[in-house]
Order: structure tokens, then C-alpha cells, then sequence
């Protein structure tokens, strides 16, 4: 019974979130977390003070929330391996939970990490240091579970080094060496729980599994998020007929 409790007491989720909009999103997500697993312990980093908003008489949706210095970029890679917690769950800002999410811990009692696939690998896949079979993809880093030890910790530490050293804002391409060149126990989440585009949605059936976390860009850009590529690849055409036109007559 003691050991039970113990580990309730060890397990939760955290997020990480720097500027006024993601910590935002991330108090929306936490209150959907909340309707769905009220008994789960939620940590925060954040820059709160710097944003101006104020959590000195309660911290809710969350049950602890730490001060963090804002850093340009992912700065989850920074605070993953600070968690509170023996068994954790890192969720993006830009999420929404829909359903229970207990059960995930549970796969920890035989796995040491897990992730869902990313679902823009092909297009986006990059090497970094390491030849990695493509058939080894990389993984989605807005949804992870792990657990403290050793072996997790060595893990992201090297992703977090790779990361700085990389300079790149594709977080994923570093872990996905980091993780090749670990010998750590992956599971793969199951794409209920990090379903990325609203397509998946309107194609889900009734007779699948149950929708577990949405996380969707428009969670925090806003619904029309998608009109930005589409004004960033005109202002790009635009620019290529302004030097067109500027060309010498021959």
C-alpha cells in the first residue's frame, strides 16, 4: 500500500512555457488535463513574472509552478531533466487533453521513454552527427513520458547539448541521435495521444481508439494559423517578380 502511494506522489506532468501566449495556452491545456485526470499533480516552468502575470495567491490549474529565465526557443530541452517527478509527462503548450491519460505512466513500469512518431519526418528528417537508418524515425517532442534514472538523465543531457550545439529550432533532429545511440527502452504512444493535424479528426471512425490529446497549432496562434505559410510563400513570390521586373532589358 505504502509503495503504491509512493509512487502516486512521484508521478505527474509538467510543461514549459516562456512568453505571455504559451504560458496562456499552457494554463488552457492544464485546465483540460485537470477535467480529465483531477487527481494528477501538474508542475510549470515559466517566466511568469516577467510576463506580468501573477500566480502569488494560487497557482491553479497548476500545483507548483517554478521560475524560469526566458530563453529563445525550446527551452524544454533546458528543463525536461529538473522535473519534481519519478514518472513524468511533458505536454506542449499548444495542447488540449480529451480524454483520461493515466494509463500512460503505467508503461513505464516496463519502458524507460515514450513517444509518438513525428508525422512530418520524411519531409523534415536531418542529419546531424550520426547515419541513422531511416527506418528509425524521429519521434514527436511535444508528447513524452519517462521515468528518473540514470540512463534518461545521460539521455537528456546529450540531447540538450546537441541541441545548443546544433543551433537549429528542429529540436527532434538531436533527439532522434540521441535515442539511436541510446540503449534505453522506447515505446511508441499510439497516435491518440498526439494527434497533430485537424485532417485525422474528420477521418477518426467510431470504431477507433479513443481521442487522447489534440495538440494543434491553433491552440495557440489562433484559428486562422494557417493563412501564415500561405502569406509567408507570397511575400516570398512577390519578392522573386520585384527582382524579375528589375532585371536589365537585353
Amino acid at each position: 500500500m505504502s509503495d503504491i502511494k509512493k509512487r502516486k506522489d512521484s508521478t505527474g506532468v509538467i510543461y514549459v512555457a516562456t512568453g505571455k501566449s504559451y504560458i496562456k495556452s499552457a494554463i488552457m491545456s492544464a485546465r483540460s488535463l485537470r477535467k480529465h485526470a483531477p487527481g494528477v499533480c501538474i508542475h510549470l516552468f515559466a517566466n511568469w513574472k516577467e510576463c506580468g502575470l501573477d500566480f502569488k495567491n494560487g497557482c491553479e490549474p497548476f500545483t507548483s509552478i517554478e521560475s524560469v529565465e526566458h530563453v529563445p526557443h525550446h527551452l524544454k530541452v533546458d528543463c525536461m531533466r529538473r522535473s519534481p517527478f519519478d514518472r513524468t509527462l511533458f505536454i506542449d503548450a499548444d495542447t488540449r487533453v480529451v480524454a483520461d491519460i493515466n494509463s500512460v505512466f503505467s508503461l513505464l513500469d516496463r519502458f524507460d521513454i515514450g513517444m509518438s512518431h513525428a508525422q512530418e519526418r520524411v519531409k523534415r528528417i536531418k542529419k546531424w552527427h550520426v547515419d541513422v537508418p531511416d527506418s528509425f524515425p524521429e519521434f514527436n517532442s511535444g508528447v513524452i513520458v519517462f521515468k528518473k534514472s540514470e540512463k534518461v538523465f545521460d539521455l537528456l543531457k546529450r540531447w540538450q547539448n546537441d541541441y545548443h550545439e546544433a543551433k537549429s529550432r528542429n529540436d527532434q533532429m538531436t533527439l532522434r541521435e540521441a535515442l539511436w545511440l541510446s540503449d534505453l527502452r522506447i515505446v511508441t504512444l499510439p497516435p491518440e495521444y498526439n494527434i497533430r493535424y485537424f485532417k485525422y479528426l474528420f477521418l477518426w471512425g467510431k470504431r477507433e481508439a479513443k481521442n487522447r490529446i489534440l495538440h494543434l497549432r491553433y491552440y495557440r496562434r489562433g484559428f486562422f494559423w494557417f493563412i501564415y505559410p500561405w502569406l509567408i510563400s507570397l511575400k516570398i513570390l512577390f519578392r522573386r517578380i520585384r527582382k524579375i521586373d528589375d532585371l536589365p532589358d537585353f
